[in-house]
């Protein structure tokens, strides 16, 4: 009899349906005519799983004593005994009762696969073993009921029932997980959204490693040697061209058909110069690059192939993205071209993706980095067709029976120094031209083999091909030179329109400005420096690369701006022509500067503003807040000290109840606007120290009404560092708050639980709530919520709280309460080697 099939539902949290997905897959069975039987499903109470039992036949499950208890396990022999084609076991990492014939739950499986019995189980993702200190780090519970990692890899089938935190926080609210009385206690402390997110998030994690392990699996079953990367990461090569952004989108469709695979855009400058692409075009590429989700990166090397591989398989690409050629036919004499090159040298390991876009073939068209300066190749190839195109000329002329005239040689000549003009510039047609005139005056004038010339027409007609060569050689040259100052200007004309177009959007990032200059001139290091007069030593205020210099003299080039500061870069001299273009850079990088700076004042004044309304508000609540308890005193004073009216011992209480309530008021609000006003100026000092929540909450409860509040504090919580005077006027005040607003069906939850190196107290009522756009409003100075009365306070109350939380190094943020109301959640700093709660679930947490 061979080993059953271990079906396995894996959950992230209690409560996701695993069980009710079970129950659905049995009936799906049962209705194909599977024989399938449930050996053991806990329902909970809860009635929708409940229901599903119905229709599907029930094991008996064994009695065990234990501690004077009754439990009930899972009989083993009985399922045995009945022997179905599928067995449903719930809760695999569950723990025997002792004296059961097994001591985990899971061993009960292993023996129900072993006799041939198909079994259909459910976990948690906290109850894997080697995941027990990362959940605790996330909740701060610890599980104690654990199943080894290797027994849920070993199953054939996992299926994750996933839901999302907010979805399984509603179920619970509705009472569809826990019962009413253990709901609040449960969303406040293992449910909170958090704790949900991180654990859905282990969930797909081990899931998509299971699926890893499949794919090796079936790999080596079917003996499959080639590479499968599941995921990529793309490196698209870009030239600054408008391709670029053709390149880029098709990269990302690439990765978004891969899980987890990477963009990652590059551009490779020469160290020549200026960069010989647009830089509005790559900025604008930088930034459809970082919305796709990829990253930018900027290389720089002379070798554009060599370059472009050494950073693919420095990042451990497996694809490059290049676009195809924008050369012209005819300028692939040049060389095969960059994509043919890096598809050549790749290697096996990378793939190398040619795209087509609609610039094919049209042509670089960018403008150059330099000058009238040619590449290495081009000078090579000008003096090879200037100096040895003539001599191979003159062989084969000479081979002819049939010499086409001097005429004609002249003409073959002459185009051998036009082409050595365009290759390799002037001084490869001079050149041309010299060696063309001695060869036609040695082998094709009478007298030949002699540089004598006999007929004076001969003579006319070298000494014009010589005139005519050098002039076509320099009308040449000059047209070339003209065409790349050109170039030149449109690329300063860019990098301008780049500026000007900066300083109209109100661009303030230093640091991006400076990182531009750094890529425009191909710099190691560049930074702005400043001193605040001739005799006063420097400071740099801002700096990109490394080692950046702290003086102008240290610098490879400075650029002045004005008497007080400069722009220093590093890496190489810059020649005389870049330095507009640096002026320009440098006089952008001062007015950012000070555009920065202002922002700074403008913020400051801002703030003075803020002060100056909280003291127009402060003045506004004196004017009637104050003086309400004040006017119901002296009222109340008078009343007393009156000899018109005799006043019984019932009524003078009155009186004196209504002296000391307005007093109270009075002191409250007093203490709240003092409380404030340490805040406003900063002089809150915290004497922190370690003490236990319970010694310090029970006493903040002391001003509100008995009965009107729940707590739960385990003792179990380890102490807090915290300054106790503040924090017991940060409970009062957000309890107090919470009172007020709550309807009065249901007491206030106080309940505090541990997460790791923090201790959280929630103070959860069930009134109208807040909506989400008020949350962070509600802790502003003067912010009374909705239609609360004006005698209710000057609304300092949560200011001075989160203030108080803030200065202890803890927080204070608002949340919904699920089924409405308004959660306030107090986190602390755990005091270092305090105790860790060892708080479990429910008992019923478990499926």
């Amino acid at each position: 009899m061979g080993r059953g099939i271990l079906r396995i539902y894996l959950g992230a949290a209690p409560g996701v349906g695993k069980t009710y997905s079970m129950l659905s897959e049995a009936h799906r069975r049962v209705e194909r005519g599977t024989d399938c039987v449930v050996a053991f499903v806990e329902h909970h109470d809860r009635p929708r799983t409940e229901v599903m039992l119905h229709g599907l036949e029930l094991l008996p499950r064994r009695e065990l004593e234990y501690r004077g208890s009754t439990f009930t396990e899972m009989d083993v022999d009985a399922v045995l005994e009945r022997a179905p084609a599928v067995a449903l076991v719930d809760e695999l990492a569950h723990t025997n009762v002792p004296g059961s014939r097994n001591a985990k739950r899971w061993q009960d499986v292993e023996e129900l696969l072993r006799a041939g019995i198909d079994v259909i189980s459910t976990v948690n993702i906290q109850h894997l073993e080697s995941l027990g200190d990362v959940v605790e780090s996330i909740t701060g519970v610890r599980q104690r009921e654990t199943v080894p990692d290797e027994v849920v890899r070993r199953a054939d089938q996992i299926e994750l029932v996933d839901m999302s935190p907010q979805a399984l926080r509603r179920r619970m609210a509705h009472g569809n997980i826990y019962r009413p009385d253990k709901m609040d206690a449960a969303l406040s402390n293992y449910f909170r959204p958090g704790n949900l997110t991180a654990l859905r998030e282990l969930a797909l994690l081990w899931v998509a490693d299971r699926v890893d392990e499949y794919l090796q699996q079936y790999r080596g079953e079917h003996n499959i040697r080639t590479t499968w990367q599941a995921r990529e990461r793309i490196v698209v090569g870009l030239t600054g061209g408008p391709e670029g952004r053709t390149l880029i989108r098709r990269a990302s469709r690439m990765a978004a058909k891969g899980s987890g695979s990477e963009i990652l855009a590059v551009y490779i400058a020469r160290s020549d110069g200026l960069t010989s692409a647009s830089p509005k075009e790559l900025a604008v590429q930088r930034t459809l690059v970082e919305d796709l989700g990829g990253t930018f990166h900027h290389v720089i090397g002379d070798d554009i192939p060599a370059a472009l591989l050494e950073f693919a398989r420095g990042v451990n690409a497996t694809q490059i993205v290049l676009g195809s050629s924008r050369r012209k036919t005819w300028q692939y004499i040049y060389g095969p071209g960059v994509g043919a090159t890096v598809a050549r040298e790749s290697g096996p390991d990378l793939d190398v993706h040619i795209v087509t876009h609609e610039e094919v073939a049209k042509g670089r068209g960018l403008p150059m980095a330099r000058g009238a300066r040619l590449g290495r190749a081009r000078i090579i190839w000008g003096w090879l067709v200037g100096v040895v195109g003539p001599v191979l000329l003159a062989v084969v002329l000479r081979s002819m029976e049939d010499a086409p005239g001097l005429a004609n040689d002249v003409l073959l000549f002459l185009f051998l120094t036009v082409a050595a003009a365009l290759l390799g510039g002037l001084r490869p047609a001079l050149a041309s031209a010299a060696v063309g005139s001695m060869l036609l005056n040695y082998w094709f004038t009478p007298p030949t083999h002699t540089l004598t010339v006999q007929d004076p027409e001969n003579l006319v007609a070298i000494v014009i091909f010589f005139a005519v060569a050098v002039a076509v050689s320099s009308v040449v040259d000059l047209a070339a030179r003209r065409t790349h100052q050109a170039a030149r200007l449109r690329a300063e004309s860019e990098i301008l329109s780049f500026l000007a177009g900066s300083v109209l959007r109100g661009e303030t990032a230093l640091d991006a400005l400076l990182d531009r200059v750094r890529e425009t001139f191909a710099m190691e290091s560049v930074a702005l420096l400043e001193r605040s007069s001739d005799v006063e030593p420097w400071t740099c205020a801002g700096s990109v690369g490394p080692a950046p210099v702290t003086r102008p003299d240290d610098a490879d080039v400075d650029m002045p701006v004005g008497d007080n500061m400069a722009l220093a870069l590093s890496g190489r001299v810059l020649p005389a022509e870049d330095r507009r273009v640096l002026g320009a850079f440098a006089a952008q990088a001062a007015v950012v500067l000070d555009r920065q700076r202002l922002v700074g004042e403008a913020e400051q004044a801002r703030r003075l503003a803020e002060g100056n309304r909280i003291r127009t508000a402060l003045l506004a609540a004196v004017s009637h807040d104050l003086r309400t308890p004040l006017a119901a005193i002296k009222a109340a004073v008078s009343s007393l000290r009156s000899d018109d009216v005799a006043w019984s011992d019932e009524d003078e209480a009155e009186l004196l109840e209504g002296i000391e309530d307005g007093a109270d008021r009075l002191d409250h609000l007093v203490g709240n606007l003092l409380d404030m006003s340490r805040l406003q100026t900063g002089t809150v000092t915290p004497l922190i120290r370690e003490i236990d929540l319970d010694e310090v909450v029970p006493v903040a409860l002391g001003g509100v009404p008995e009965g009107s509040v729940d707590l739960d504090i385990p003792e179990t919580l380890p102490m807090v560092a915290v300054d106790p005077g503040l924090l017991e006027r940060v409970v009062a005040n957000i309890v107090e708050n919470a009172v007020k607003y709550n309807p009065g069906q249901e007491p206030v939850a106080v309940a505090a639980s541990a997460l790791g190196g923090r201790v959280e107290l929630r103070v959860v009522d069930r009134g109208r709530g807040v909506p989400d756009e008020a949350k962070e409003r509600i802790f502003e100075p003067f912010q009374r919520y909705g239609d609360a009365p004006r005698g209710a306070g000057v609304g300092l109350g949560l200011a001075v709280s989160r203030g108080f939380a803030e200065a202890m190094g803890g927080t204070l943020d608002a949340e919904d309460t699920p089924g409405g109301g308004l959660t306030m959640v107090l986190t602390l700093t755990a005091a270092p080697g305090g105790i860790r709660a060892e708080a479990e679930l429910p008992a019923r947490a478990t499926s």
